[in-house]
């Protein structure tokens, strides 16, 4: 069978085996559609919180990002593990003992304030919405590339799976359906990067193969990276600090920012609360920590593979020589050939390639085009006696970010079933987190805003409707998302941690460790972080904005709406009302140390 065969022969198996869980765990009330009812092993838990966590962002953009990024890729894998320790060990245990299943609601049960419950909702929300978008920007991705059909198709389809599950499963659907999307994401990502480490360096382990010699050369595979890089003019692949945009105050706010902001996702505390006990809760953290690390400690030698085969089989190369997989990737617009010689594309794929036919565009122009498309500028800019091109970065340091881990098994020329693998594994992980995300958007609209605020006396079937109608709703506007991407996946999930961290890690944080902090600076530290952080991301990103905030790009500037949020909350404090007394005992009594009792159950009714 080829390549399209075995993928949809086993994206047909994993999607009908998603299906069939989500009619077994099909749910009826609230309990069951937000939390499992409070019942999922820990070990099962540690592995669907995995499968959330690990989104399309850790799948496919992570090792893409270290790839094109060299060293200061980095920030992405350290930032990202870093966080889910800082979660697991700093918040989650007290966020379950409080017993609240959502953060809009332990935002406004904590601060006693309807006003705080309502900003933390349009927080978590617009969180959400960011972070969903990457996800569905995969799933198009995947099914472009993979099964022949348009991305806005994929996208699509990814939105009706993720609909049926969700809606008939809830949280228990959910969790189970993650925990098969976990087997499935990791052994797409493992199986490769440890062929490819055996058929490069002879070594089984990836982590050894990347600090290994080439079968055959004798040159360890990180100084050949470095020397390529050298000879064509790019910075070392593995020297610090390179350029402005990734000196040592970039990559320090960008790592904080993710960590941070990984404390503050809803859809991933929401799995702490999944379990029956706060120390069950403490042990899913351990497992999915495990479950992570396996994908985490493997993606830096996935970057460093698919580096080497990029300049192994493109360098010199001319247009008619260039190898098969660069012509099926071009083929749906996901790398570009540019003749910079006359300044006229001389090669293009689909439909969306029409902006590049034609016309006496400057290379300047052209890639300002390539940029706003997320294409691959391949040039020829430089010419040697025998008239081959030679890859060359024009400001864009390799293909688009979101390709990598799945264009690599064909780079290594790996057998169909392998490459077919990885676009099921790329599947699982996007469709993962967005049925998280899409259930924390559920449950922030339907139990925090329309149960908490609108309608106290819903029913159970009421709640569960308004939940089920809202996921419909959310599916459709994330689905227009992912048609219409505001950047490559990784990009667009470190700006809804950013959001993350200059919204809800404060409010959080002081909600636990202080009795004197109140609504009104809680709630003012909220919006003003969020307003600032979203303002200059937007600015920076979509408006031509400068960095003008000490040069901090737009993916570490979560970091300072975090410390405003901090400065404005903890200035206002000693100015405005502190908690009542009932507040302040129940923030003391979930920081005690747990004894044999069980955890604070979720209530059912409005109201402590």
């Amino acid at each position: 069978m080829d390549v399209q065969s075995w993928t949809t022969l086993f994206v047909g198996l994993s999607f009908s085996l998603y299906l069939l869980i989500a009619w077994v765990c099909r749910v009826r009330d609230t309990r069951g559609f937000y939390v499992a009812g409070q019942g999922v092993p820990t070990i099962a838990n540690g592995m669907a919180t995995a499968a959330d966590w690990m989104s399309a962002a850790s799948f496919l953009s992570m090792a893409g990002l270290i790839s094109t990024m060299g060293y200061a890729g980095g920030v992405y894998l350290m930032g990202w593990t870093g966080g889910y320790v800082l979660l697991a060990l700093l918040l989650a245990p007290y966020l379950r003992k409080f017993g609240h299943f959502t953060v809009p609601d332990f935002i406004g049960d904590r601060y006693n304030s309807t006003t705080a419950r309502v900003v933390a909702l349009i927080a978590a929300i617009f969180i959400s919405f960011v972070y969903v978008a990457g996800q569905m920007r995969g799933v198009g991705v995947v099914f472009s590339k993979f099964l022949g059909v348009g991305i806005e198709r994929g996208v699509l389809i990814g939105m009706v799976i993720v609909f049926i599950y969700a809606t008939l499963g809830g949280m228990k659907g959910i969790t189970w359906t993650q925990v098969a999307q976990y087997w499935v994401l990791i052994t797409a990502f493992l199986i490769p990067t440890i062929a490819i480490s055996i058929k490069l360096t002879g070594q089984p382990l990836p982590q050894v193969g990347m600090g290994s010699p080439l079968v055959g050369e004798g040159v360890h595979l990180l100084d050949k990276l470095d020397e390529i890089h050298r000879e064509f003019g790019f910075n070392s692949y593995t020297e610090p600090f390179t350029g402005s945009k990734w000196n040592r105050l970039n990559v320090l706010c960008t790592t904080l920012a993710l960590m941070v902001g990984t404390a503050g996702l809803p859809h991933v505390i929401v799995r702490f609360y999944t379990v029956k006990t706060v120390r069950a809760a403490r042990w899913s953290a351990f497992w999915a920590l495990f479950f992570i690390a396996l994908l985490y400690l493997t993606a830096p030698a996935t970057a460093a593979f698919a580096r080497y085969y990029m300049f192994d089989s493109l360098q010199g190369k001319s247009e008619a020589e260039l190898p098969g997989w660069y012509h099926k990737w071009n083929d749906i617009g996901m790398v570009l050939w540019l003749d910079d010689g006359d300044g006229r594309v001389c090669y293009s794929g689909d439909d969306r390639n029409e902006l590049f036919r034609g016309g006496n565009l400057s290379t300047a122009e052209l890639g300002k085009i390539a940029s706003e498309h997320q294409v691959w500028l391949l040039t020829d800019h430089d010419q040697g006696a025998d008239g081959r091109g030679v890859l060359r970065s024009k400001g864009l340091s390799g293909p688009d970010r979101d390709i990598i881990v799945l264009a690599t098994p064909e780079m290594a020329e790996l057998a169909d079933w392998i490459i077919a693998l990885v676009a099921a594994g790329g599947l699982a992980a996007a469709l993962s987190t967005a049925s998280g995300l899409l259930l924390v958007i559920s449950s922030s609209v339907a139990h925090d805003f329309y149960y908490r605020v609108i309608n106290p006396q819903a029913t159970e079937a009421q709640r569960l409707l308004v939940g089920r109608a809202v996921i419909g709703l959310a599916v459709v506007i994330a689905g227009l998302f992912g048609i219409y991407p505001p950047g490559f996946v990784g990009e667009v999930v470190a700006f809804a941690f950013g959001l993350a961290a200059a919204s809800f890690f404060p409010a959080i944080v002081l909600g636990i460790f202080s009795t004197r902090v109140g609504a009104v600076p809680a709630t003012l530290g909220m919006v003003i972080g969020l307003v600032f952080t979203g303002g200059y991301i937007i600015g920076n990103r979509f408006f031509d904005m400068p960095a003008w905030c000490f040069g901090i790009n737009a993916t570490g500037i979560g970091t300072v709406g975090m410390l405003i949020n901090f400065a404005v909350t903890l200035g206002l404090t000693p100015l405005c009302k502190s908690p009542d007394e009932k507040t302040r005992r129940l923030i003391e009594s979930i920081r005690e140390p747990e004894g044999a009792g069980p955890a604070v159950q979720i209530e059912t009714t409005p109201g402590h």
